[in-house]
């Protein structure tokens, strides 16, 4: 891992990021960021209060003329820098990431880091690639084009399950497109959200592009989304919260992106590899400790295979190892907090009551008892309007139940408020076809479930929000859409003119 750096030290300053500074908060409340594999305190800083939230967002707004005014040549040019200085500095990020969260390093290291990176370049490509509607003359004496224009000040939030990541997902595109931004991070999990501002700072990006505020949601957070120079925002997290961000952001009117719940299916036809999508499902229900919107929740399997499905997934999930998240065996380390490993607990021992706990369902102990761990779980025999297969968990619970036609294997897919992602699993290229077709999610794998690459978009249907992450579609969120029109006939008096006033 390189020489790890201690956390105190490098956030002596504070934990807020205003105008190219670290500096410390001013609401007069201190957090503690908690190693959830300890339990040890890790750093306590002073969070935001909303004066602080209205500095970074007047930082911002300075900044705004000057780096909207660079070109897209430019601002390419300085994230392909800020791209090889997270590439530079990877196991720094990947170290305070695994410190933060409790994911494993293998996980830090093979996938949110080099993601992150990869986010990174593609948006030094996306910049340079403003698409609009050919110019033209649509109307035969205009000649029309499309101008696409940064926004102004973003305001974000993120949540604490993928911290880094989901700081690039909104800073990235937003400031790609000419915008500057101001992100709160989950006050659990700030440290890879200040590391990247600072990092950008390296890589040349004027001070007030990148701020961060980390504060309260309902204080800095509230305040951030409904300040009046914000002029839109982006939230990652809960559906209920996602609604409350909604009604603040909407009452002055300002563009809105939500990435919000999933609770995604796992739809297993009869003619389906059964060893592939046993191991699919245990890969998609455990990565990030199950803390993930599109981890594989609840597997639909079509009869004749259901029972070999659940003997397998639970052979599998056994064989998983829980422990310490440096360790470079560690397959699974803890929930995020003590906190949220009780409320994935609850969940499961009021399931005992309907269903059936097939494997784990436990809190480990010994060595493992300090920390918010929680061993893999499936739960089978459980009804349709059943809590664990209704509400998200967030936690590495996996729920298998039986169908018997493609009917109403898909329409059991459906039946949920959510619709983020899924994945179906099938050798009939016309069964899996209709699948992707007919489940109402953002993102349909075949034969996999979970994979990610920056050039497709991230986003859902129904109460999993609206609007897209990465991919050129995140980008075009980020702008404004300008029609400008030229006549090109000279004329002073037009023959359209008639038709308001005077005669032909």
């Amino acid at each position: 891992m390189g020489n790890r750096f201690q956390v105190k030290d490098r956030f002596a300053d504070g934990a807020q990021y205003i105008d190219g500074q670290l500096r410390s908060g001013t609401s007069g409340r201190s957090h503690t960021v908690v190693d959830p594999a300890t339990g040890d305190e890790v750093l306590t800083y002073e969070l935001a209060s909303t004066a602080d939230v209205d500095e970074a967002v007047a930082a911002a707004k300075r900044a705004f003329p000057g780096w909207s005014a660079a070109t897209p040549g430019e601002r390419s040019d300085a994230l392909h820098r800020l791209a090889a200085v997270l590439a530079e500095q990877a196991d720094d990020f990947a170290y305070a990431e695994s410190l933060q969260c409790g994911k494993p390093i293998k996980l830090s290291t093979e996938f949110d880091v080099p993601g992150t990176v990869d986010n990174t370049a593609f948006f030094a490509g996306a910049a340079r690639h403003l698409q609009g509607q050919a110019a033209a003359e649509y109307s035969g004496d205009h000649t029309s084009y499309v101008r696409r224009e940064a926004i102004g000040v973003v305001g974000s939030i993120a949540p604490w399950n993928y911290p880094l990541q989901m700081a690039a997902w909104k800073i990235l595109p937003a400031i790609a497109a000419g915008n500057t931004i101001v992100l709160k991070p989950a006050e659990l999990t700030p440290l890879t959200s200040l590391m990247f501002a600072q990092a950008a700072k390296e890589a040349g990006l004027p001070d007030g592009v990148v701020n961060i505020v980390t504060g309260a949601g309902r204080e800095a957070g509230e305040h951030l989304v409904g300040h009046p120079d914000v002029v839109m925002t982006s939230f990652t997290g809960s559906t209920a919260v996602g609604m409350r961000v909604a009604e603040i952001a909407t009452a002055t009117v300002k563009r809105l992106h939500l990435e919000l719940g999933g609770k995604a299916p796992f739809l297993v036809f009869d003619d389906a590899d059964l060893e592939a999508a046993a191991h699919g499902a245990v890969a998609a229900s455990l990565i990030n400790t199950g803390q993930d919107c599109t981890a594989a929740t609840r597997a639909y399997v079509q009869r004749p295979l259901h029972d070999a499905f659940v003997a397998r997934v639970a052979e599998l999930m056994d064989t998983v190892r829980v422990g310490d998240p440096f360790a470079s065996t560690t397959d699974l380390g803890p929930l995020v907090s003590h906190a949220q490993r009780d409320r994935v607990a609850g969940f499961v021992e009021r399931a005992r009551a309907y269903a059936t706990v097939v494997t784990g369902g436990e809190i480990p102990g010994g060595e493992l008892a300090e920390g918010a761990y929680y061993r893999p779980t499936l739960i089978s025999g459980a009804a349709q309007d059943s809590e664990v297969v209704q509400s998200e968990i967030f936690g590495p619970v996996l729920v298998v139940l039986p169908f018997d036609t493609d009917d109403e294997g898909i329409e059991l897919a459906n039946d949920t408020p959510y619709g983020l992602a899924a994945s179906a699993w099938s050798r009939d290229v016309y069964r899996a076809n209709r699948a992707t077709r007919e489940i109402k999610a953002g993102c349909v794998w075949v034969n996999d479930h979970i994979p990610i690459i920056s050039e497709m978009p991230h986003g859902g249907y129904k109460a999993s929000g609206f609007g897209k992450d990465m991919s050129a579609y995140s980008f075009e969120e980020y702008t404004q859409v300008k029609h400008v029109m030229y006549d090109n006939t000279a004329v002073a008096e037009k023959d359209w003119h008639r038709t308001i006033f005077g005669d032909r």
